[in-house]
């Protein structure tokens, strides 16, 4: 049996020989308390060895032929922070093998992960149900990957490749937590190939506003009229405009600040002359600008109802709430805004997000070629 003290790296590990009897340790200089431990069947794996109160404890970290030295290191400080805070890995281990039915993930996953890490976590609360509910009572050990391919293919045909995307990522998300949390086994959703998504740029044509106002005034659900207006006035998220706050307006400076925003950042809206004086016209009988005593958080939550009948009243297809905010950066397009303007007044954090409208800018770009051409033969002219 051999200890050594060395520098883990993955091309050292591959090499190492199996030993003729017992094992063999070989210790991180690098992450104190890692360990590969290779057995005489040729078994490599990473283990975190640590003594509290001066009792030894060993916690497997993974496959060390399959993990990345540098994941078992991230892994092996995480243990130990656990540790350090009382809590033994082990023994979480053992409770995530007992909870093993795809609905007691699920519940972990909201509690342990998706509500504290992901601001769209209530999509999480609705979708997985949704279209994972069937499957709750089962084992996770029992769903496999001719499965998830078939589930995936179903919510294509059902529902669409955007949904059955979204779906794969969330199981694929639930069963990576499992693992990191202490379940031995295979992610079923790897090799799953996703659709071929085709970025929606649907916004509301020129032909199609006058229907749309003259179906928008007829409406008789005020606060779904004041909330669509307002999204085709500041191109916020549906989620920030839903849930406006009277507190964050600030009427001198003629602007809306957003607190928390799916970027992480906040951000602060320019309230053009429209805007200000819709929000003038609303009477203030709440903290929200569009409340609802419907709904639990006390705003509006989702006008699908009106939005439809405006739609109906129009004769306008293939328009969802989510177009309204790209609409404001397509026509800030069409009339010359550059990409960077677009993507500041729609608080994109990347260009990636606003190269959509790249598309829609061929008339100004087309105005400054001729401009720049005629310069050009103006020198022409005068030989």
């Amino acid at each position: 049996m051999a200890s050594v003290k060395t520098s883990l790296t993955t091309a050292m590990i591959r090499n190492l020989k199996a030993p003729e009897k017992g094992r063999d340790y070989y210790y991180d200089e690098k992450e104190k308390g890692l360990v590969v431990d290779v057995t005489k069947n040729g078994k490599k794996s990473f283990y975190l060895y640590k003594k509290i109160n001066g009792r030894p404890i060993r916690v497997f970290i993974g496959d060390a032929c399959e993990m990345p030295v540098t994941k078992a290191r991230e892994q092996a400080t995480k243990y130990k922070t656990a540790l350090k805070n009382g809590i033994n890995p082990n023994e979480e281990k053992s409770k995530i093998r007992r909870e093993i039915t795809l609905k007691e993930l699920y519940q972990q996953f909201m509690e342990r992960y998706s509500k504290k890490v992901k601001k769209s976590w209530k999509y999480d609360e609705y979708e997985i149900p949704r279209f994972l509910g069937k499957w709750f009572n089962r084992k996770i050990s029992d769903i496999t990957k001719l499965q998830v391919q078939k589930l995936h293919e179903n919510i294509t045909e059902e529902n669409g490749s955007y949904q059955a995307n979204r779906t794969l990522e969330r199981l694929k998300s639930m069963y990576n937590r499992a693992i990191e949390w202490g379940w031995d086994g295979v992610n079923p959703c790897i090799g799953v190939k996703k659709n071929k998504e085709v970025k929606r740029d649907r916004f509301i044509r020129p032909d199609e506003f006058p229907r749309f106002f003259e179906a928008l005034s007829e409406e008789e659900n005020q606060e779904a009229k004041n909330y669509i207006l307002m999204s085709l006035y500041t191109g916020a998220r549906k989620s920030n405009v839903l849930a406006m706050r009277w507190d964050e307006i600030d009427w001198e400076l003629g602007s809306w600040r957003i607190p928390d925003t799916k970027n992480g950042e906040p951000v602060n809206v320019p309230l053009i002359t429209p805007a200000l004086e819709l929000l003038k016209s609303i009477e203030q009988t709440s903290e929200w600008v569009f409340p609802s005593p419907k709904s639990a958080s006390g705003h509006l939550q989702d006008p699908k109802k009106a939005w439809k009948r405006i739609l109906d009243r129009a004769d306008i297809k293939n328009l969802r709430i989510h177009d309204i905010r790209r609409t404001l950066g397509s026509y800030q397009a069409i009339t010359g805004a550059s990409l960077n303007i677009i993507g500041k007044s729609l608080g994109h954090k990347s260009q990636t997000s606003t190269l959509i409208y790249a598309r829609l800018t061929n008339n100004p770009v087309r105005e400054a070629m001729e401009t720049a051409t005629n310069k050009i033969l103006e020198y022409k002219n005068k030989e």
